[in-house]
């Protein structure tokens, strides 16, 4: 599963870039940002049919 995390403007909490990750890359994401207090936003990603 791929997902979508979107850093997060830490004023106005608007979304500043996005990148989409596999599910493994998740958590050492998550707790790059949590070391220096970034905000994300975390979805699944969008799949397309083929």
């Amino acid at each position: 599963m791929r997902f979508e995390i979107m850093r997060l403007d830490e004023f106005d909490g608007t979304p500043v870039d996005s990148t989409v990750v596999d599910a493994a890359s998740v958590n050492r994401i998550v707790q790059q940002a949590a070391a220096i207090g970034q905000r994300l936003w975390i979805r699944p990603a969008e799949t397309t049919a083929s």
